[in-house]
């Protein structure tokens, strides 16, 4: 799920907001030692926290019927994940980087969920919409300043862009439907004889009073 949003947002960037250009985007830790090697206009997404997004958090089982209404399946509903990514405009130049984030503001705000067409693998097949968030302030253990600390680099003006997708539970198959009935017989309590049980061959199992 995660490479599949690296791949539309590379895409929705490069193709739509940024337009036709050489400006690279790329998901590396943007490190000191990172900074020095770039040599060309780069906006790099760096994916610095993942967690669970509770309010998406659904209980139950969801049942997956055949045709003719037999239960071939149940899936846990889809957890629901909030990618965090840090992104941020190098340039030779700080007014070039202002200009670029720009940019990507307008062209980031103009949406609120990824384009479908940009959807692959688990998330196209899941149908669901994919949103994102941008320049929120950002939540309780987010601190962007700690971030820049851990990477060892100089703090640079960045968007705060968080992206909510869904992550698919496993499909556990269901045992086929019982065709044995159990078929219960009973006497009278004052004859000499006892209960008989036994089992019967049946395409579904009996329906109305057990006969006698």
């Amino acid at each position: 799920m995660i490479h599949e949003i690296d791949e539309a947002l590379h895409g929705l960037l490069t193709e739509e907001v940024l337009g036709a250009g050489e400006i690279e985007v790329v998901f590396d830790a943007p490190t000191r030692e990172w900074a020095a090697r770039r040599n060309a206009p780069t906006i790099n997404l760096f994916l610095y926290d993942i967690r669970e997004s509770l309010v998406h958090r659904q209980q139950g089982r969801l049942p997956e019927r055949a045709a003719d209404g037999t239960l071939l399946a149940v899936h846990e509903p889809a957890r629901w994940f909030d990618l965090s990514y840090l992104v941020t405009a190098w340039t030779k130049r700080p007014q070039d980087e202002h200009r670029l984030l720009s940019v990507l503001l307008a062209g980031l705000l103009g949406r609120g969920a990824l384009p479908a067409e940009r959807l692959t693998g688990s998330l196209a097949a899941g149908g669901r919409s994919v949103p994102y968030t941008v320049a929120l302030p950002p939540g309780e253990g987010r601190a962007l300043a700690d971030v820049w600390s851990s990477l060892g680099g100089e703090l640079k003006p960045s968007l705060d862009l968080v992206v909510t997708a869904p992550l698919a539970a496993a499909r556990r198959p269901v045992g086929p439907p019982v065709t044995d009935a159990l078929v219960l017989r009973t006497l009278d309590r004052t004859e000499d004889a006892v209960p008989a049980v036994g089992i019967r061959r049946a395409r579904r199992a009996p329906q109305g009073p057990v006969p006698r």
